[in-house]
């Protein structure tokens, strides 16, 4: 692939402290890959005679990641929005058969093939919006060839669309209503053994848990993440989301890349989170749609130096959110974050809860992974509402 160079740009590295922003910027592409960036009049006599594309001035950042999402799924929700809005709560719903369990029902019945054709079109809306990498869970499926299903209709995104699509095992969502008030059975007869299944065949590159007194507790997602270490494989945790459960303190023993949610986290489940190298991961869209008050300590995320990423956690139930631009714009008008922190989410703190190392940032030897925007200025991209500004998409380097 001949080298190009984009040329007449704003580009935000996040590279160092703040954007990282380079004025009248280029950057090299070949082979995928990102050879050279900084400012066109310092460009390498070796790119000097390489084709160029004139940017127009705007906006160069990295293309945008989501880092915890369950977009394969079958069904809808939009009944328990109606339940919410007349003031039942998530535990309630969830306790009268509603919640994750509804959309499980859905999800069995549901063909690979139908799985795969309702996930494009919320996949095509964040592609839309400069997305190229993005996490897709298991566990509305709560039994084995359900569970496998969803694993395998999410790698099959990445060969129907240009994509990265890293998968999470997520067996240990809920307790399905075959093993009512045995959660342990589950454990041993079906989440445990499903994992073993999907790393044999290659379908899985990380686990997941929903630590909360309506799913799983410490001990229980310990087992799991017993199992992940002796398979090799990373894990994370939907963590103190409605309750302090101890679920964070747990990620950050086992080395999670990221614990999420974690409204009800502590500063010293900061302090652990910082110590271990976990990612919070915060899910402002949850906390929209359940009209929660607990926001996460983001002041001790800051103190302890915990890296923060954003996601749009698209879920049926408590996060339909197709977008991480409104993502990041909920993240600063919820949780106070500042647009520089919201790109970061999306970006280098989305790749680190993913456990990338190739994308996420602009620099040589990175994947040529690039969002070009109609704006000059990065806090335009969490300041608006409702608005498109991609001009164009680069994934591997091609368009």
């Amino acid at each position: 692939m001949t080298p190009e160079i984009l040329t007449n740009a704003r580009i935000a590295t996040l590279e160092g402290p703040g954007y990282g922003m380079i004025d009248s910027g280029a950057v090299v592409l070949g082979q995928g890959r990102i050879l050279w960036t900084g400012a066109a009049s310092d460009l390498p006599a070796a790119h000097a005679t390489a084709p160029r594309r004139d940017l127009g001035g705007r906006l160069v950042t990295p293309a945008l990641i989501d880092c915890h999402s369950h977009i394969v799924f079958g069904g809808d929700r939009a009944r328990e929005f109606e339940m919410r809005l007349q003031g039942a709560s998530y535990e309630e719903i969830a306790r009268a058969g509603g919640g994750i369990l509804s959309t499980v029902r859905a999800t069995r019945a549901a063909d690979e093939e139908e799985l795969v054709a309702q996930a494009l079109p919320r996949l095509d809306a964040l592609i839309a919006e400069g997305l190229t990498t993005i996490e897709v869970k298991s566990g509305y499926g709560l039994e084995r060839e359900t569970e496998l299903r969803m694993l395998r209709a999410a790698r099959q995104l990445a060969r129907l669309r240009p994509v990265r699509v890293r998968t999470t095992y997520l067996g240990a969502h809920a307790c399905p209503p075959e093993y009512k008030s045995r959660p342990d059975d589950y454990l041993a007869e079906v989440c445990l053994p499903t994992l073993r299944a999907a790393h044999a065949e290659g379908l899985v590159d990380a686990v997941d848990g929903f630590c909360e007194g309506i799913a799983f507790d410490t001990a229980q997602i310990a087992r799991v993440f017993d199992l992940a270490r002796e398979l090799g494989l990373p894990v994370k945790l939907h963590a103190e989301q409605l309750s302090h459960q101890g679920g964070t303190a747990l990620a950050a023993r086992y080395g999670a890349l990221s614990a999420d949610h974690v409204e009800y986290a502590t500063a010293e489940d900061a302090a652990l989170m910082a110590k271990a190298g976990t990612v919070a991961v915060l899910l402002p869209g949850a906390f929209y749609t359940l009209h929660e008050k607990q926001m996460p300590p983001v002041a001790a995320f800051r103190a302890h130096g915990v890296p923060m990423a954003l996601s749009t956690d698209c879920n049926p139930g408590t996060s339909p959110v197709t977008s991480l631009l409104l993502t990041m714009n909920m993240g600063c008008t919820l949780f106070r974050l500042t647009p520089e922190e919201a790109l970061r989410g999306v970006t280098v703190e989305a790749a680190r809860a993913l456990g990338q190392t190739d994308c996420g940032r602009i620099a040589p030897g990175l994947r040529a992974d690039l969002a070009i925007w109609n704006v000059t200025n990065p806090a335009e991209l969490a300041w608006r509402i409702g608005f498109n500004p991609l001009h164009s998409r680069i994934f591997g380097g091609s368009e």
